[in-house]
């Protein structure tokens, strides 16, 4: 009785944490293999792994699983469900030569539809396009932009 006249219990708040890691690894490379070949690659400097996503840093990310291969690098990406959120120093390019930069950028996996909101350029070849946005169709091979100023080079007409 004497303990708890002179000592008071010690009160212990009980805290909730909503966003605690999972793991973090560092210098990783995944592969992602289906039935018939490789059809995804990734490698960076670091991953963190949330119960709902994965917080990359230096990303290089290649996708094999459409006609043409596809590959985005960034200084830091968001990886969640089917999207991978890429930002700083974003670069894609796709091996038949078209390739384009922008500072962000999404990529939905299931749609293969890439969207930058920020400006970018494109180009393949000789031929370029600046704009402030852009939605590319990786499967339909098709391109929406706005405000856009393009280079096209001409062939030599005989």
């Amino acid at each position: 009785m004497m303990i708890y006249i002179f000592f008071k219990p010690l009160d212990i708040k009980q805290q909730t944490f909503k966003d605690v890691p999972v793991f973090e690894i560092s210098s990783f490379t995944l592969y992602e293999i289906d039935n018939s070949s490789l059809s995804t690659f990734m490698r960076g400097d670091n991953a963190v792994k949330y119960s709902d996503r994965y917080l990359i840093s230096n990303i290089n990310y290649t996708d094999n699983s459409e006609k043409y291969l596809a590959n985005m690098s960034a200084k830091q990406a968001i990886y969640k469900d089917d999207l991978i959120s890429l930002n700083g120093d974003v670069m894609y390019d796709r091996e038949d030569g078209l390739a384009f930069k922008s500072q962000m950028l999404t990529y939905n996996k299931k749609t293969n539809i890439t969207k930058t909101d920020k400006s970018f350029k494109l180009y393949q070849a000789q031929n370029s396009i600046t704009g402030t946005s852009l939605r590319y169709n990786n499967v339909l091979n098709n391109a929406q932009a706005n405000n856009v100023i393009v280079k096209y080079q001409l062939g030599e007409f005989k």
